[in-house]
């Protein structure tokens, strides 16, 4: 018989919390038993428009939500602040953190790595859960071996508060340890309107851009004489993440640290 995974989901109201919890509601040996809403408290989830065929509690102050309620894992989808709140207090409490939220600093991560080694609890961080984007990353990082000069450009809704995005950061930290340091570009390249190249990673450039209409999209372009490489990664909803959050629960379970990236666990 399979275990029963029991799931709290943070920010159940969000657009990304939304596909979530239709994914835990939607797997067989997966129970949704609460959900961290910023609002609500106190209330069911079948209370809220939409969320028909779940009772499952609504918590707002996170500690109390990981002392009332027996969880194995959190999947949280939500900003920064309050993402690093909620892993550091699920670790704190034995429960692990499945976490889509971008934007922690070196120093949060450093933090919650030690804290999950210490509790010997799995930890997933994973700036991009859809896994055509984990391709997308690692056949960049193939092709650095061969093509020394590199763009990034990422494209998202305008509503994303961070940029570049926590994908293209990635992408450019797994390039560059294919990839020597060197800058590109004419030597004497001057910028007559600051910004216009894009932020600099070691040499290569990532260029952010921010509409309406968009979702997340990354094209990493590779040049060299005579020829143009380009790798890129589409998501048209936001149900393309939800399979990299289901393996990443899956996972979780045997795992004793913090893992960064969802191309670790991929075999």
């Amino acid at each position: 018989m399979t275990n029963i995974i029991k799931i709290v989901v943070a920010g159940p109201r969000g657009r990304m919390g939304k596909e979530a919890v239709k994914l835990v509601q939607d797997t067989a040996n997966f129970e949704l038993v609460a959900v961290l809403d910023r609002k609500n408290d106190g209330m069911r989830l079948n209370d809220l428009e939409g969320f028909a065929g779940s009772d499952a509690p609504i918590y707002s102050n996170v500690v109390e939500c990981f002392q009332q309620v027996e969880a194995d894992v959190l999947i949280d989808l939500t900003i920064p602040e309050t993402g690093y709140l909620h892993t550091k207090t699920a670790l704190l409490h034995g429960v692990r953190p499945v976490v889509g939220t971008t934007g922690f600093t070196k120093e949060e991560i450093k933090e919650l790595t030690e804290l999950a080694e210490s509790k010997g609890l799995g930890c997933i961080i994973a700036p991009n859960f859809a896994i055509g984007a984990i391709l997308m990353m690692k056949f960049s990082q193939m092709a650095a071996k061969y093509f020394q000069n590199v763009e990034i450009i990422e494209l998202h809704h305008d509503q994303k508060l961070d940029a570049p995005s926590g994908t293209a950061v990635k992408t450019a930290e797994m390039i560059a340890n294919s990839r020597d340091s060197f800058k590109q570009g004419h030597e004497n390249e001057k910028e007559t309107i600051p910004g216009a190249r894009g932020a600099d990673f070691e040499g290569m450039r990532i260029h952010s851009v921010r509409l309406p209409g968009l979702i997340a999209h990354q094209q990493v372009l590779f040049g060299a004489d005579g020829q143009l490489l380009k790798i890129q990664h589409d998501s048209h909803n936001r149900a393309s993440f939800m399979s990299g959050v289901k393996v990443s629960v899956e996972t979780i379970m045997s795992l004793e640290t913090l893992v960064y990236g969802l191309e670790h666990i991929l075999d």
